[in-house]
């Protein structure tokens, strides 16, 4: 059953059954007031003429059943109560005086020699109060019975439940038309809640339901938008690891397979052409530079995959001599190519792995020398942090575009993809080092503008200064 209907039949049921125990009391309590008053009113009666009954008796000193029965009529006469009939009868039930009762009744056989009671009489249609209580005379016992109808008393608890049942209707009628407004007003927001489900499982990750309170039902929107961002955001992350991951394998198939080319073809060339020293030594070398070119490619990758899966033991280390060791280096073949080293380095101490910071200074200072022509200039920087250190390398060379700076730490890309390879590159550098300085509990930042330059910073946690 839907929770609509769950709602609306509740409703329906809770009121209905709280209205009609409410009003059932309610009658029967009016009722049994007005019976028990009755009541009083009937055994009262019966009290007032056995009263007066006696007294006539004590002043005709008269005491035995002949007397009573024969003062019996003059009393009653004389009480006047309207509406009230009544007999005398012996211990055996048989009637002395009076009207017959309208009904065979068990009344007197429950009663004591001193007990006085009452009873609902019923007699065909009618109902009756009937009152009894004994006289004691010199010559026996004789009972006192007297009665009155009170079908007015039935009959008006029967209208009243008539009335009742008709109110009953109309208030269930008022009730439902408001639990149907109650429960849609109420299982709205789950039926946006419901299409909003079905279009993030259809695959709408952007869907989105309006929260408009903060009940149960408010806090699951909430809830529910929660986790769809989190869905999204959760899919982008895996659908551009899916990209990342295919253009890896287009990627690294692209780069095995020139060298790979050359290599075959050039040893094609030298097994048909054996006699051609000249040829055999161009061959040669050839087949050596791309053959070094794969080493340098199975190297890198076997570098990302040991980074993912070992950790690295860290030591304290002078960051000035370090880096003043990484600008000695390379500064003989950066002068080679006309290229100028600048090195400055403030004081400071980090907690590093000495041969993987190593790579990473000399990954970003081979890059800097790609980028720059002859008569460049790169500066080798170590700046002093609080707390921690940052490498910083900067050149004034082609520069970055700027909708590739956040692709540069990708594996196997290459901002420009003709000189890198021509160069020797394969775009595993600079994964490589995001993998490094990541496992240091550090982070890279790229600065570039093209046509000026580039400037990579690498700050490290966990340092101090001197």
């Amino acid at each position: 059953m839907r929770l609509f209907w769950k709602l609306f039949c509740s409703m329906i049921a809770i009121t209905a059954l709280a209205c009609s125990l409410g009003g059932y009391l309610l009658v029967d309590n009016q009722f049994q007031t007005a019976l028990d008053s009755r009541a009083e009113t009937v055994v009262m009666e019966n009290s007032l003429l056995r009263h007066s009954l006696m007294r006539e008796m004590q002043l005709g000193r008269t005491f035995d059943r002949a007397g009573a029965v024969r003062l019996a009529d003059s009393v009653t006469a004389s009480v006047g109560i309207d509406g009230m009939a009544f007999r005398l009868t012996d211990e055996a039930g048989q009637q002395l005086a009076g009207s017959r009762l309208p009904a065979e009744s068990d009344l007197l056989q429950a009663l004591g020699e001193k007990q006085s009671g009452w009873e609902v009489l019923p007699a065909g249609d009618s109902l009756y109060l009937h009152a009894a209580s004994p006289l004691r005379l010199t010559d026996g016992l004789v009972y006192l019975e007297t009665w009155r109808d009170v079908d007015d008393v039935f009959q008006a608890r029967q209208a009243q439940y008539h009335v009742f049942f008709y109110l009953m209707l109309f208030l269930i009628l008022a009730v439902g038309l408001l639990a149907l407004a109650v429960s849609a007003w109420l299982s709205q927001p789950l039926k946006r809640l419901s299409e909003a489900t079905k279009k993030v499982a259809a695959g709408e990750l952007s869907e989105r339901v309006q929260v408009t309170g903060d009940d149960e039902i408010g806090q699951l929107s909430a809830d529910f938008n929660i986790m769809a961002e989190q869905m999204e955001r959760q899919v982008r992350e895996l659908t551009d690891a899916a990209r990342r991951q295919e253009d890896f394998l287009h990627s690294f198939a692209h780069e095995t397979k020139t060298p790979l080319t050359s290599i075959i073809g050039y040893a094609e060339l030298l097994r048909s052409r054996p006699g051609q020293p000249e040829l055999v030594r161009e061959g040669a070398a050839y087949i050596y530079q791309e053959g070094r070119r794969l080493e340098s490619l199975s190297r890198k990758l076997m570098d990302l995959v040991v980074l993912d899966r070992e950790g690295i033991a860290l030591r304290a280390v002078e960051m000035p001599a370090f880096l003043e060791r990484m600008a000695g280096t390379l500064r003989p073949a950066l002068e080679q190519r006309g290229i100028r080293l600048e090195f400055a380095a403030e004081p400071g101490t980090v907690n590093i792995d000495p041969d993987l910071m190593e790579s990473v200074c000399l990954n970003l200072l081979d890059n800097a020398r790609k980028a720059v022509t002859e008569q460049g200039v790169i500066q080798l920087k170590g700046i002093s942090e609080d707390p921690g250190y940052c490498i910083q390398v900067t050149d004034n060379g082609r520069g970055i575009p700027a909708e590739d700076l956040g692709r540069l730490t990708e594996a196997f890309y290459m901002v420009d993809k003709s000189r890198s390879r021509a160069e020797g590159g394969a775009g595993l550098g600079l994964s490589v080092c995001q993998r490094i300085v990541a496992l240091h509990g550090g982070a890279m930042e790229f600065e570039s503008t093209p046509g000026q330059g580039t400037s990579v910073r690498v700050h490290l946690k966990g340092g101090s200064q001197a």
